[in-house]
């Protein structure tokens, strides 16, 4: 197996701040890492230093010769100028810059010069490229090609950025959190695409089915040094706890031992020149191993929530729309005493708007939101981090309140409350503009929660916080006495908080959907499974002349249709036989499959090619059936 990537001994600090120390890791062809670690432990400077955008002190970083690789970064920057077609084929591979110059060329008014470019792309064979490249941008809903990158939003850029990184199909992807800004169609898009893809990954994300379902390894940076995990996060949860565990032990065992080395130290003070010195040399390491506070990264977020009554809000034929496109219509609500629900749909359908509304920061044309007396809302924004970067960390908590109560008559004081969101006394007199994007977060989620609300609203609140905060934040939620709305791509955060959906499918069209998301995917694929098959049912009864009717006037939909022109009816012809062929083969494929006779390699191509020619016989199937309406 090639090795793409090898780092040795790698060192980075910044001043008396060690990140990480001696770390050493490779990447080797088909490999997926995951890289996983708390919010300033050096994630992304890890990721800017393998890319070669950051200098570290000491070690190596070797890659594969002529190894091309692509990098995401968490806030990726074009030239100013750059058209969105021009910053997706941003790149200096030459069949990338000859497509792009093509889709250029039939955007424009102007086709002079199309035909060498033609003659080019067939020379270079591009056309299968240039197909793959469409799909990419279709998938991720980029379609206003002549748009100016400095007018995008931070999640347009973004997903513009993820396009130029996959179009240019690169042996070895560097993502830094590739799933924040996209809705969850995308996500899933994406994840069938790196997970299936032939290349190799080294990833930041905080989404972990995301990263359950692509990744094959897991390293975590955990008190500056690198731990490797070989298998998916799942096994990554599994073998982490047992290294926690016998991290635990080992600490018990080596405090057990320092009190008694203690005792012998401090009963001879006056025969210390006298003592072995190994012995003494080994009681100063077992003192530092002793002492060594085991930080799992806790966050107590146990804050007292105040009294909220029996009327929380109702939404009263509320309507909102910009220009053509429907956000909500005609829309009734009553929200129930501690009800926890998630908004989830693709974006631009309005989730945000919504909030916005219930927040009373955007206006609605027509009704309105009527909010309960002893609703006290905490609103986790997406455009809420607007920290004075010049101010400390323990002033910004400072400004809103001197003490968290926590309940029973028990308060903490702003510099323990902070302590318990991993800010400890150092960072706490740490400017704001030192920390970390995702430390920031984190202090933004602090400053919400410590208002002592009754009503959360947080508007995609995974962003940007580290997996660690995320448990921790989910299991408050979970006990969280009072109401929640979290709009989120994340779909394993919503799993574990929310007990039913709203789902915004565009066009005011809103669903509520008595479920978490896992629940929602089984209930949305039965459905389409279903569809499917009927579809299918009707496409074989049509296959043997069984007339399809139009109801709205019994006669047959045949006599209603223009006519197939000779190409369509070409096609018509051809498919019959392409589906009957594709049958035959599935039939076969499924005799071999029973057979109990594969190996492991014939029976993994075999379930490969199985699938594959079940999606062929579907699409040929659905395209058969339009051509029969006009036969």
């Amino acid at each position: 197996m090639i090795s793409y990537l090898q780092i040795d001994g790698l060192t980075k600090s910044f001043g008396s701040l060690v990140l990480f120390e001696n770390i050493t890791f490779g990447i080797a062809q088909g490999q997926k890492l995951g890289l996983i670690a708390k919010n300033g432990a050096g994630k992304t400077t890890l990721l800017n230093i393998i890319a070669g955008k950051e200098d570290y002190d000491s070690g190596v970083v070797v890659f594969w010769n002529g190894l091309r690789v692509g990098y995401l970064e968490q806030s990726p920057e074009y030239p100013a100028g750059l058209t969105v077609l021009q910053a997706c084929f941003y790149s200096n591979n030459e069949t990338v810059r000859l497509i792009a110059e093509y889709e250029q060329i039939m955007q424009s008014d102007d086709h002079a010069g199309l035909e060498e470019v033609l003659l080019k792309m067939d020379t270079l064979k591009t056309w299968d490229y240039e197909q793959k490249a469409k799909q990419i941008l279709l998938q991720l809903k980029i379609t206003h090609f002549d748009q100016k990158v400095e007018y995008l939003s931070g999640g347009q850029l973004k997903r513009v950025a993820l396009a130029n990184v996959l179009i240019t199909e690169p042996e070895l992807i560097i993502l830094d959190e590739p799933t924040n800004h996209l809705d969850l169609e995308m996500t899933e898009w994406l994840e069938n695409y790196l997970g299936r893809a032939n290349i190799s990954i080294l990833m930041v994300t905080h989404d972990r089915y995301f990263l359950d379902r692509v990744c094959n390894e897991i390293i975590e940076i955990d008190r500056q040094q690198v731990f490797q995990y070989k298998g998916n996060y799942s096994y990554y949860l599994e073998k982490r706890q047992e290294r926690m565990e016998s991290l635990n032990t080992e600490m018990e065992r080596a405090n057990n031992l320092f009190r008694k080395e203690l005792d012998w130290m401090r009963r001879q003070p006056q025969a210390r020149g006298t003592k072995a010195k190994y012995r003494i040399d080994a009681f100063y390491e077992l003192e530092k191993k002793a002492k060594q506070r085991r930080d799992t990264g806790n966050v107590n977020l146990g804050v007292k929530s105040s009294y909220i009554g029996s009327k929380i809000f109702e939404a009263e034929h509320v309507s909102k729309r910009f220009g053509d496109l429907k956000i909500v219509e005609d829309f009734n609500y009553t929200f129930a005493r501690y009800e926890k629900m998630g908004i989830v749909g693709n974006n631009g359908t309005g989730k945000s708007t919504f909030i916005k509304m219930l927040m009373g920061e955007v206006a609605p044309d027509s009704g309105q939101f009527d909010i309960g007396e002893t609703v006290r809302f905490g609103y986790y924004s997406q455009d809420g981090l607007a920290f004075n970067e010049q101010m400390k960390v323990i002033d910004v908590v400072q400004d809103i309140a001197e003490y968290v109560d926590l309940g029973d008559g028990n308060k903490l004081s702003v510099s323990q409350f902070l302590n318990h969101f991993l800010f400890p006394p150092e960072k706490q007199h740490n400017y704001v503009y030192k920390l970390s994007g995702g430390e920031k977060r984190r202090l933004y989620l602090c400053t919400v929660l410590m208002r002592n609300p009754n009503f959360l609203v947080l508007d995609e609140p995974t962003n940007d916080l580290d997996i660690v905060t995320l448990n921790i934040l989910e299991d408050y939620l979970k006990e969280f006495k009072g109401c929640l709305i979290v709009v989120s791509h994340d779909r394993y955060f919503m799993d574990k908080v929310v007990d039913h959906l709203m789902i915004f499918h565009g066009n005011a069209d809103i669903q509520d959907f008595p479920g978490n998301y896992s629940q929602y995917r089984d209930w949305k694929e039965a459905k389409d499974q279903l569809a499917k098959e009927e579809a299918a049912a009707v496409a074989a009864a049509s296959r043997q002349k069984q007339p399809v009717t139009d109801t709205r006037s019994n006669r047959p939909a045949s006599e209603q249709k223009k006519k197939l022109t000779f190409k369509e009816r070409r096609e018509f012809e051809s498919l019959e036989t392409e589906i009957a062929t594709l049958e035959e083969e599935k039939n076969t494929l499924e005799a071999a499959l029973s057979s109990g006779t594969l190996t492991n390699d014939d029976l993994l191509a075999k379930v490969d090619r199985i699938a594959k020619v079940m999606d062929e016989i579907d699409e040929k199937t659905m395209r058969w059936l339009e051509l029969s309406e006009l036969a």
